[in-house]
């Protein structure tokens, strides 16, 4: 079967590449695959009904079709618990609990790109924190008096914030302060300026391995799943004959 030009011009949304004819050759290698896939499917007489992703999304027809075809033939066997230990025990970094901040601060909203807009505002920050550095317990009233977030009218409180809810800066900031300190210079965001304080910290917990075990043993599925899949589908490229475009896998089946 010939694939169209319109055909990969419509896929080509869907590849993004730093240049043009490699997202054409992607958009080509992707409906390749589909097109043998769908061809072991019409060979296999599978039928299957669309179902429900689990996030409000139904599946279309193919893509019903075309995991019917992958749970048919692409064995991938459930990680047992040796398997979910032992990557609970080489990955403990990624199964603890984030700390979690109470922090105030004082934003001076600027932009970087508008240099003289933004050193005064650097001015200003340098002669507030200035001021907070003599006189700390001025922090919430100089809030209100100077601060362009919202949260002035809470004498600069943030409350309780975790990872991801504030800008990297702000939140390398955040870890190097100890408790009750202002930190030493205005702290430069896609925000503006910010002086920072911080008001508390509860350190994150390791978590145990019986509360993760579940995530454990879906992530390891999914990943001998995906590798499975890969080796199916060049197993089908390989014993295809395929004109016009490199597929890794079909070396020795290739036609010119």
């Amino acid at each position: 079967m010939a694939i169209s030009r319109d055909a990969i011009a419509r896929e080509v949304q869907h590849h993004k590449a730093s240049k043009p004819i490699e997202a054409w050759q992607s958009a080509a290698r992707a409906l390749v695959i589909r097109e043998l896939l769908l061809q072991r499917v019409r060979c296999l007489g599978i039928a299957s009904s669309p179902r429900d992703n689990g996030s409000g999304r139904r599946e279309t027809d193919e893509e019903a079709l075309l995991r019917a075809l992958i749970e048919e033939e692409v064995a991938t066997p459930d990680p047992d618990e040796v398997a979910c230990r032992r990557y609970f025990e080489q990955n403990r970094r990624r199964f603890r609990s984030q700390p979690i901040y109470a922090a105030s601060h004082i934003l001076f909203a600027a932009l970087q790109a508008q240099a003289e807009s933004y050193a005064r505002a650097r001015v200003v920050a340098n002669s507030v924190l200035a001021e907070l550095k003599r006189y700390p317990e001025k922090f919430a009233d100089l809030a209100r008096a100077h601060s362009a977030c919202p949260s002035a009218a809470l004498g600069g409180s943030l409350g309780q914030i975790t990872v991801g809810q504030t800008t990297p800066e702000f939140e390398r900031a955040l870890e190097r302060l100890n408790l009750g300190a202002i930190t030493e210079a205005p702290v430069d965001t896609c925000y503006g300026l910010h002086i920072i304080r911080l008001d508390g910290k509860i350190e994150g917990k390791d978590l145990p391995f019986e509360l993760v075990a579940d995530r454990i043993a879906a992530y390891l599925r999914a990943n001998v799943m995906h590798r499975a899949t890969a080796q199916y589908v060049a197993r089908l490229v390989s014993n295809a004959r395929i004109a016009g475009i490199e597929i890794a896998g079909a070396e020795a089946h290739r036609v010119s």
